[in-house]
């Protein structure tokens, strides 16, 4: 098993080095953990424990200091075995409620506020995904009369989110043609992605709508800008500011590379999108397959919805000199907020869509 070969004594001297390493970010010495750290050994006996740790590659030994710094095995065995239960505060339970009480009507409104929350409250970059998928459907459709040339097409979709698209037409409109519409539609288009729509399907819904077949056109179209909208999968991410901070990036050729895989999304849409199951997820440097990621470490969670869907996930990006324990507290109190608040439909408020012509 991974760390198998290290003592308890080697354990608690490598957790103290990754914490005191956390907190001040220079090279922690045997001095510091004697005098600071409680380790019941001399400093002499840490001196040894540390060299031992080098040579396995749980530590590395900067320059010509006498100290040292995790190395990203270091990192990977202290976010396994190591770190401690972070307990997180009345404050912060709070804050988390009350930035996402909000009553929110998009999927993308709930991530894009969720990137700002883990950015605010970890001080790291806060990142957010939609996962892509082809296989959105709307579940129900609903219409009432708005106006004598205007009435409203409420479209359920199989997210969770409730769109609505205004539709004008030229002659009158009657509650009696929109229950027929919204009859018409639940009855042939209910449940169907977008690639299952057929032409067949749509000479069906405009003979049954008779002397009213012309609404049909501009009805599709909607179904599909809808169905085109929410199948795209998005990035959102927020703080890339707090990064300025720590001296890994320091370097701006690397701070703007880092932002420029941000911008462009793909590699880092793609790794958020294809972890598997519900679990929390650390990927730290060179195990990520976004090369600028080689002195950063990405922490994030899927958001499960109550049919057990994967909808999208939110983490953060910072440092491998992450403050782990909080960080994958935190992760995790904002994505069961999240699961809550879209298991008792609070995202499923009306929207105003845009109005077709």
């Amino acid at each position: 098993m991974f760390g198998d070969e290290l003592s308890e004594r080697k354990r608690a001297i490598l957790n103290a080095i990754i914490e005191a390493h956390i907190e001040g970010g220079e090279p922690v010495g045997s001095k510091f953990l004697v005098q600071n750290k409680q380790i019941a050994c001399s400093s002499a006996t840490i001196r040894n424990e540390m060299a031992e740790l080098e040579e396995l590659g749980y530590l590395e030994q900067p320059h010509t200091s006498a100290g040292r710094v995790p190395s990203e095995l270091g990192y990977r065995f202290y976010v396994d075995q190591l770190a401690r239960s972070y307990a997180v505060t009345t404050h912060e339970i709070e804050e988390i409620n009350r930035l996402l009480k909000v009553k929110m009507t998009e999927i993308d409104q709930i991530l894009s506020t969720a990137s700002k929350v883990a950015s605010l409250l970890t001080n790291y970059t806060g990142i957010a995904v939609k996962r892509e998928s082809a296989q959105i459907s709307v579940k129900r459709f609903e219409g009432f009369v708005a106006d004598e040339s205007t009435f409203v097409l409420v479209m359920m979709t199989s997210t969770g989110t409730i769109k609505t698209k205004y539709v004008n037409v030229d002659t009158g409109i009657t509650p009696g043609t929109v229950s027929l519409l919204a009859s018409v539609l639940n009855a042939h288009i209910a449940g169907l992605t977008a690639d299952d729509i057929t032409l067949p399907i749509i000479m069906q819904l405009e003979h049954e709508m008779g002397d009213q077949a012309p609404l049909i056109n501009p009805i599709i179209k909607c179904i599909y800008e809808v169905l085109h909208e929410l199948d795209s999968g998005e990035l959102r991410y927020s703080g890339v500011d707090r990064l300025l901070q720590y001296p890994e990036y320091s370097d701006t050729d690397r701070l703007r590379a880092l932002i420029g895989s941000l911008e462009s999304k793909d590699e880092i849409m793609e790794l958020m999108s294809g972890a598997t199951g519900d679990d929390i997820n650390v990927i730290l440097g060179s195990e990520s397959s976004v090369r600028v990621m080689d002195n950063s470490a990405m922490v994030f969670k899927p958001i499960i919805n109550k049919d057990g869907k994967k909808i999208g996930a939110v983490g953060v990006i910072g440092p491998l000199r992450m403050d782990y324990a909080k960080v994958l507290s935190t992760i995790s109190g904002i994505t069961g907020r999240l699961a809550d608040m879209i298991g008792d439909g609070q995202d499923n408020s009306l929207t105003e869509g845009d109005k077709t012509n």
